[in-house]
């Protein structure tokens, strides 16, 4: 099959010839449709991972059709259209047994612990607790990018942001997580401040529903609370950096919810957060680490109902050979906004 293969951190990947990955007994093997090009994919081709191991094939976001059947899959037949998460869970831990497969804690990530969906075909291992079948008329395009941006925005946004109709929230960042999260609040009701360094960010923001925008640069927190009338009730990281995060906590209100979406990896991965002011505040503060298979239903239905359209958050699609030169846009900032998907 063709795939993306990293052979060096750091140097531009190729595409080429590998062997098809084998079906795990527990598992099956997908006929790739589409997959998103996340930020979380250049981390990995940067080496930020230590999960990864060379070559790889990058790619985590993804839609596609069952093509192998494992013997011990029971819910699953060739030709279903499906995605999954970007965490795949092992279904039996006790973080699994809880409910919360996406802290699992023998979980395998496609792209990054195994390879991943920048290829033809790739392997998903315990299908009967990963795999999500896709509504009817869902294209394979909006389906690559829920597994991880618009999922883990969702959840974020729900779950732990805990968003109301009539809340302001602050999304730092507005790349696909992060326009991801002003769509998912802004149909919560609430009022939206989108924060980035990039002027047509900041336009794709305003499109999504956001209330007002920002520049990302400067005193970013006192002109949220400024704007707000005393701060955010929640704020969220959307890039992943120290002045992002730190911004996120500053910008909120006395009892407000900070969640932690954008990953924090390399030199920013111990930022210096200002506790002093959570403490005294008695701010909340959350990591966002995807969504488990099962909450995946309460959010489709609100596609299907047409109250959230994340096909609007898809900025361009391309060919698998154009893969690699849009994975390294996602470092210099030229990616323009939106997510951009690879449709194979």
């Amino acid at each position: 099959m063709r795939a993306v293969v990293i052979s060096s951190f750091g140097v531009l990947p190729t595409v080429q010839d590998v062997p098809a990955p084998t079906c795990p007994d527990d598992g099956v093997v997908l006929r790739v449709t589409a997959t998103g090009v996340c930020r979380s994919d250049w981390h990995g081709w940067q080496g930020h991972d230590d999960d990864i191991h060379l070559p790889h094939v990058p790619g985590h976001e993804l839609a596609g059709v069952v093509t192998e059947v494992g013997p011990l899959v029971r819910s699953w037949a060739v030709g279903d259209a499906v995605t999954v998460p970007f965490v795949c869970a092992c279904g039996t831990c006790s973080a699994c047994v809880a409910g919360e497969q996406q802290v699992c804690e023998r979980q395998r990530q496609p792209g990054f612990t195994d390879d991943g969906s920048f290829a033809e075909r790739v392997a998903i291992h315990h299908a009967d607790v990963n795999l999500v079948r896709l509504p009817p008329g869902m294209s394979p395009v909006t389906a690559a990018g829920l597994g991880c941006r618009f999922a883990t925005a969702y959840r974020a946004v729900t779950v732990h942001g805990r968003a109301a109709a009539g809340e302001w929230v602050a999304v730092h960042g507005c790349g696909g997580v992060g326009l991801s999260a002003v769509m998912v609040a802004v149909a919560a009701g609430a009022r939206v401040v989108a924060v980035d360094v990039s002027l047509a960010a900041r336009d794709a923001a305003l499109a999504m529903g956001a209330t007002a925008v920002l520049d990302g640069s400067g005193d970013v927190a006192a002109r949220v609370h400024e704007l707000t009338g005393g701060g955010a009730a929640v704020s969220l990281d959307a890039l992943g950096s120290r002045a992002t995060a730190t911004a996120s906590v500053l910008s909120l209100r006395r009892r407000g919810r900070h969640v932690q979406v954008g990953l924090l990896l390399g030199d920013d991965t111990s930022p210096p957060l200002p506790m002093g002011r959570v403490i005294a505040w008695e701010l909340e503060v959350y990591g966002s680490h995807g969504m488990a298979a099962h909450e995946y239903p309460a959010m489709l239905a609100r596609i299907a109902s047409g109250e959230l359209d994340p096909s609007r958050l898809v900025g361009r699609t391309i060919g698998l050979d154009e893969a690699p030169a849009a994975l390294a846009t996602l470092g210099d900032g030229s990616s323009g906004p939106g997510m951009t998907v690879v449709v194979l």
